[in-house]
């Protein structure tokens, strides 16, 4: 399971680095105004549902059916079994895609709520949500394939498939506007290119691995009917998160133009570390512990769920912790140029900060929810989601009017504190989570590493490290990077010293690995 965090949070790291230059050229070229929010309206549908089906739903449900038939029955049933979802699968999907086609007003009515019928907003929304709409459908069955991939343990390809999204969106924002006649019109134009790409590279990595798919006539099996009943229920359960993200774009397109886009790119840095860790996690969990499960290892199946948690929040808590110290130099270093001012940078830097508080809860939410999937428990998480997307809805209403973009990402992260809090208890009360001695050790050193390395981080802001903010747009970066160095220094050497990590041991296989890789 370690190897495949590893691999798929590296590739993911590798993404979110393309997915950073991607979103400084939208702000450097668009800034935080009403072409930079339409984007982002236009890109959140199928985003959602890339991050719903991608790294929710249909993972949670499909991954340990596969992973079950493939272990019991073998690859020819399995087969079999994932061309049949891919085609009732696509075949639905396309019906919503044409809907969403010729129902878009009436779908932004919804998730816009906001933006002024017929504004310079809503009609651009309009236009580009017609472009970006159809990457539903290519991702939605790329995320399939993905799940296929991560039930064989290729973990890596899968990975590797979704930096494309970020390589290809990259190029239409260069080069595309002369044909578009616009970067907004182009950024859509190349989030719905790079589905295609992605679809395209994991049906070739699946065939490589002699899990050749096919379209076949959409057919309700037995099989199919579970998979439908168990997606149903983990569609909230498991994308929770998400949705709770969704309530805070509508309440975002109620307060004053801009909050969409100062929430959107402080959401993105945010997503570096959940996204790296989080989905990493999870992905890689799921299928692990549903063969420890399938063979009757109880107690292999709590190791893999405490070394998971540990893996996750080892780098979860130094991000949250650092996050909340150096949010505006960060924004400012990543952010602030072109059209996007040292005021978004700080505007943007508060909503990072209540999206920071909330950063382990976000993870862990997708560290322990595989702990129901693997044993065919999807109801629970969805009650436990329901229950936290009632409070976020809550808090969201009652922070509006005075924390304005600051009010919902507060929102999504107590909401997920809870979750977390939840299911931890629930798993705890089912004897499905049996803590060690050793990741209470870890969790204990880890959090207290994290708080003295925060400490430090303030302390440097009185030093010329600290004064990114004022400085020009190269020496913004070195200072910045100056404190993340530093700040990672005095982490790891807390850990060393706390017995919880060996860096001369990790050094020392990280070598070997790179040896044999060149070997190979």
């Amino acid at each position: 399971m370690l190897r495949g965090f590893l691999t798929v949070s590296g590739w993911t790291m590798i993404s979110r680095v393309l997915g950073l230059v991607r979103d400084q050229l939208l702000a450097a070229l668009l800034g935080t105004g009403a072409a930079q929010d339409a984007y982002q309206i236009a890109f959140r549908l199928p985003n959602m549902f890339r991050r719903l089906f991608g790294e929710g739903a249909l993972n949670a449900a499909f991954v340990p059916l596969f992973s079950a038939l493939l272990e019991r029955e073998g690859k020819d049933t399995a087969r079999q079994f994932a061309s049949e979802t891919m085609s009732v699968l696509l075949s639905w999907l396309l019906v919503l895609t044409v809907l969403g086609e010729i129902f878009m007003p009436g779908v932004l009515r919804l998730i816009a709520p906001g933006f002024t019928h017929g504004d310079v907003r809503d009609t651009l929304a309009i236009s580009l949500s017609r472009i970006t709409f159809p990457y539903l459908l290519m991702i939605c069955g790329a995320a399939l394939v993905s799940g296929v991939l991560n039930g064989m343990h290729h973990f890596g390809v899968a990975a590797a498939a979704y930096v494309s999204f970020n390589v290809i969106g990259i190029a239409a924002i260069l080069v595309l506007p002369p044909f578009t006649g616009d970067v907004a019109h182009a950024a859509a134009w190349g989030v719905t290119a790079s589905g295609v790409v992605q679809f395209g590279i994991l049906l070739y990595a699946a065939c490589r691995a002699g899990m050749r798919l096919r379209l076949v006539t959409p057919c309700l099996t037995p099989r199919i009917r579970t998979l439908l009943a168990r997606m149903g229920v983990g569609l909230v359960g498991s994308g929770i998160t998400q949705i709770n993200f969704l309530v805070d774009t509508i309440i975002a397109t109620l307060l004053p133009a801009g909050s969409v886009s100062l929430m959107y790119f402080a959401d993105r840095v945010n997503q570096l570390p959940l996204g790296v860790l989080g989905a990493a996690a999870g992905t890689t969990l799921l299928p692990v512990l549903t063969r420890h499960l399938a063979a009757d290892d109880l107690d292999g199946a709590h190791h893999i769920q405490n070394r998971a948690i540990s893996y996750a929040l080892i780098l979860t808590l130094p991000a949250a912790a650092g996050l909340l110290v150096i949010a505006a130099p960060v924004m400012m270093a990543l952010f602030g140029h072109g059209h996007f001012s040292a005021h978004d940078a700080v505007l943007s830097a508060q909503s990072l900060r209540a999206y920071a508080l909330g950063l382990p809860a976000f993870v862990l939410v997708k560290v322990l929810s595989p702990g129901f999937f693997a044993r065919g428990d999807t109801r629970t998480p969805v009650l436990v989601g329901m229950g936290t997307l009632v409070l976020n809805f809550i808090l969201n209403i009652s922070f509006m009017h005075w924390l304005a973009h600051i009010g919902p990402p507060l929102a999504s992260s107590l909401a997920a504190m809870v979750n977390a809090g939840v299911l931890a208890l629930l798993l705890r009360r089912r004897g499905a989570l049996v803590p060690d001695p050793t990741l209470a050790r870890q969790l204990a050193g880890m959090t207290a590493c994290a708080v003295v390395m925060a400490m430090g981080l303030v302390g440097l802001g009185y030093t010329p490290l600290g004064h990114a903010m004022q400085a020009g747009p190269v020496m913004r970066i070195v200072d910045v990077g100056g404190m993340v160095t530093l700040g990672v220094g005095a982490y790891l050497a807390g850990l060393q010293a706390l017995g919880i990590a060996d860096m001369r041991q990790a050094m020392a296989v990280i070598s070997r690995r790179l040896r044999r890789n060149r070997a190979a």
